[in-house]
């Protein structure tokens, strides 16, 4: 008798929920598998896979659980609500165990993350014995299953169909249903472990490994980072313009996900001119190459230090997002920010940079007061005040400026904007509406002229229902 799920059971005896509703209704399966196991639960969600080894072997005699219908209910309605949220379709029981396995946590899937576990590593080894029964448990007869549960609902999800639009290629979803297509065709055990330790390499594992960015969370028990499932998908592309601007970000993070030293980046300058957009962007262009985002909001930058010690270890490179970043006169949390970014006693991780967009080029509010203690002694010297305050911004090694546009570059985005979405406008009159209505919205900005193509293609749509 041996342990099922040797590497992916938690010891603390803490069964994850959703696992523990799956394994609550393998109970009641005898799958006909070449090891003849018969898969039994305990109310802990402790799996054990008992062989029988002769060829005496008898057919397990199955009791149905009165509660058995409930259970498989509990499980479906989880399956189909994971199904919409990735907008899957086809076999979902397989891509149910292939994202729990993706999701899981521990020694073998972290050390898969640095690099793919050898063949005849004992790592390898060990996890083969939980590989063993994964694979029955993909391969599971449902509508088996359902004669021995009384219902036949659990079965549906072997041939799922979704009525809505797919999601697209470059959505979680296709990453699920890949990897869950690639272990249900897996020829063997060893196969089927090759196929998981090389997934974790090229994507890692749990939220790192299928989200692109995440913010923090306040949790019971201590801070926790979790991921934000609907990001907007920008490219740089879409951002019109500032060329020069683009290329140096993106220098510094081609740098920074190739290994090489890389600087923490300070994007500062008018609103509304791309610069949180231009950081959404590299999750588009990195993602695939390891790149993750860790926004922290201004109310959370005080736990700054603990995101950084959360996060480090992992084999990802993190850039941590500080959007809208200012401190009033009155504040002084900049100061832990400068030790984070240049000077504090704990080293520096080259697996995290921070990139902070501003209005303010020198991010502190500065008074006239700052100025009080100047000596005047032949030449005026600026305060130690002052001097302080303006030190933060020289933490970061790169610095970007987004300037407004002028009348002439203003046009050009509301003309490129206007192409892009297919609206058909005369020059003149596109010339004179994008004036009228920079002058009482703010301004001109890429931003903008985004509001006034989002007015354009209502207006549009109106017309159409007309």
């Amino acid at each position: 008798m041996s342990d099922f799920r040797f590497l992916f059971y938690s010891d603390e005896g803490q069964a994850n929920s959703d696992w523990h509703d799956t394994l609550a209704v393998l109970q009641y399966a005898a799958p006909k598998a070449p090891l003849q196991k018969q898969v039994m639960v305990d109310a802990y969600g402790k799996v054990r896979a008992v062989t029988e080894h002769s060829g005496k072997t008898k057919s397990a005699q199955i009791q149905v659980d009165p509660a058995a219908a409930e259970k498989v209910m509990k499980l479906t309605r989880r399956l189909v609500s994971f199904a919409t949220e990735f907008a899957l379709y086809g076999n979902i029981w397989q891509q149910w165990i292939a994202y729990m396995i993706m999701m899981h946590e521990n020694p073998f899937t972290l050390t898969c993350e640095r690099r793919p576990v050898g063949k005849t590593s004992t790592m390898m080894k060990l996890a083969e014995k939980d590989f063993e029964i994964f694979r029955e448990i993909m391969h599971l007869d449902l509508e088996a299953l359902g004669k021995a549960t009384g219902t036949d609902i659990l079965a549906m999800m072997a041939k799922y169909h979704m009525p809505f639009a797919q999601e697209p290629d470059s959505g979680t979803g296709k990453r699920i249903r890949i990897l869950s297509s690639k272990l249900a065709d897996a020829a063997d055990v060893k196969s089927f472990g090759e196929i998981i330790s090389q997934h974790y390499a090229g994507y890692g594992v749990g939220i790192y490994g299928l989200y692109k960015a995440f913010r923090v969370a306040e949790g019971e028990d201590a801070l926790r980072i979790v991921p934000v499932t609907d990001t907007e998908d920008v490219t740089f592309d879409d951002l019109v313009g500032y060329e020069d601007q683009k290329k140096a970000l993106k220098e510094n993070t081609e740098a920074f996900v190739n290994g090489v030293h890389a600087n923490n980046v300070l994007l500062y300058g008018d609103s509304g001119t791309g610069k949180s957009t231009s950081i959404h962007a590299l999750m588009h262009d990195y993602f695939g190459r390891g790149l993750r985002l860790v926004e922290i909001s201004k109310a959370d930058r005080s736990k700054l230090s603990q995101v950084l010690a959360e996060i480090k270890k992992r084999n990802y490179r993190f850039i941590i997002f500080l959007d809208d970043l200012s401190f009033e006169e009155n504040e002084s949390d900049y100061k832990e920010l400068k030790a984070m970014l240049e000077g504090a006693l704990e080293s520096r991780s080259d697996r995290v940079l921070i990139y902070a967009t501003s209005n303010r080029r020198h991010l502190i509010r500065e008074t006239w007061g700052d100025r009080q203690d100047m000596e005047y002694n032949e030449d005026i010297h600026r305060s130690d005040t002052m001097e302080e305050k303006l030190s933060l911004a020289s933490r970061f090694g790169v610095t970007i400026y987004y300037a407004k546009p002028n009348a002439g570059e203003y046009l050009n985005i509301v003309r490129e904007l206007t192409k892009r979405n297919g609206i058909e406008i005369g020059e003149k009159e596109l010339s004179d509406i994008a004036r009228k209505w920079e002058l009482r919205h703010g301004g001109m900005s890429g931003r903008t002229a985004s509001q006034l193509i989002t007015w354009l293609r209502g207006e549009a749509a109106r017309l159409k229902e007309k």
